[in-house]
């Protein structure tokens, strides 16, 4: 399996962005340093790009030294961008996987409980991968500390 294999070596993911189809940033997580001028600009390049393609063109494409692997889920745009060596199937899984964790917290999630529940969602995308690498794709693994944090909130 392509994206076992990924997970053994490692995929340099630079950086997650969720996206609204009006193309406005919901979450964008970084694993390098970008100076916020940077990331604006980034995000800017990266979010047209991926918005104005048609949904029969294929759901990679490149930018700058970044390869763009992108999905629709509903209302949002999951965009990964990797290094361009990376294999786009496995990003693509890694993305799905992304969803179902949050569709499992979340209850089939939406634009809104990103929205407002960004820490949330930061703290799944952070339990599944670190310093570029996805490190967890067990949903309930992913998802047990916050769980936990819930019921002791209650």
């Amino acid at each position: 399996n392509s994206f076992c294999t990924l997970l053994e070596r490692g995929m340099p993911i630079q950086f997650v962005l969720l996206v609204n189809k009006q193309g406005q940033t919901r979450l964008a997580q970084y694993s390098s340093w970008f100076s916020i001028a940077e990331r604006t600009s980034l995000e800017g390049e990266v979010v047209r790009k991926c918005l104005q393609r048609k949904e029969s063109e294929c759901n990679f494409v490149e930018h700058l030294q970044y390869k763009l692997v992108y999905r629709r889920y509903a209302s949002l745009f999951f965009i990964v961008g990797v290094d361009n060596d990376e294999n786009e199937l496995a990003v693509l899984e890694f993305i799905h996987c992304l969803v179902e964790t949050f569709d499992k917290y979340f209850e089939n999630v939406c634009e809104l409980d990103v929205m407002f529940n960004v820490e949330k969602a930061h703290f799944i995308l952070e339990e599944m991968m670190a310093n570029g690498a996805v490190v967890e794709t067990n949903r309930m693994n992913v998802l047990q500390p916050l769980i936990l944090m819930d019921k002791e909130r209650k």
